[in-house]
């Protein structure tokens, strides 16, 4: 009598086929992720100024023509020492362009003026025809300082 063959059940075959799925699963999510990053990273800007001392100005490198503009803390523009508002800037920048368009602007800024105001007088005088700019500055005591961080 036979219940059954005398042959050992073969049991579980290797599996010939990889399965990529999960791979692939992996491979799109660090895609997502480079692709989200990399604009973040290109975009970053670290600046490390130099650091220097200017040597101080001479009598000879003073300009023929020049023109002194001075702005106090409170952004007021000086003409000369004497305030003016900006209407009467320009216009009295425009004839300074006019009588000798090689005239130095020499700018006097306060250091609590804002970066904008500074600009905004740098427009100015080169909408007016003046296109030589001075930034003028004391000199520093006691070496090189380093910048305020």
């Amino acid at each position: 009598m036979s219940f059954g063959r005398l042959e050992k059940p073969a049991g579980h075959q290797p599996m010939s086929d990889i399965n990529v799925t999960p791979l692939v699963d992996v491979m799109l999510v660090l895609l997502v992720i480079f692709i989200i990053t990399a604009p973040l990273m290109a975009s970053r800007l670290e600046l490390e100024l130099p650091q220097t001392t200017s040597p101080a100005a001479g009598a000879a490198s003073e300009p023929e023509a020049f023109v002194s503009l001075s702005v106090d803390a409170k952004g007021q523009i000086f003409w000369d020492e004497q305030p003016i508002d900006n209407e009467a800037l320009f216009l009295r920048l425009q004839q300074t362009a006019r009588i000798n368009p090689a005239t130095e602007l020499q700018l006097r800024a306060d250091t609590a003026v804002p970066y904008g105001r500074v600009v905004q007088l740098i427009g100015m005088s080169q909408a007016a025809g003046l296109s030589r700019i001075g930034f003028v500055a004391d000199p520093a005591t006691g070496g090189a300082q380093s910048p305020a961080r």
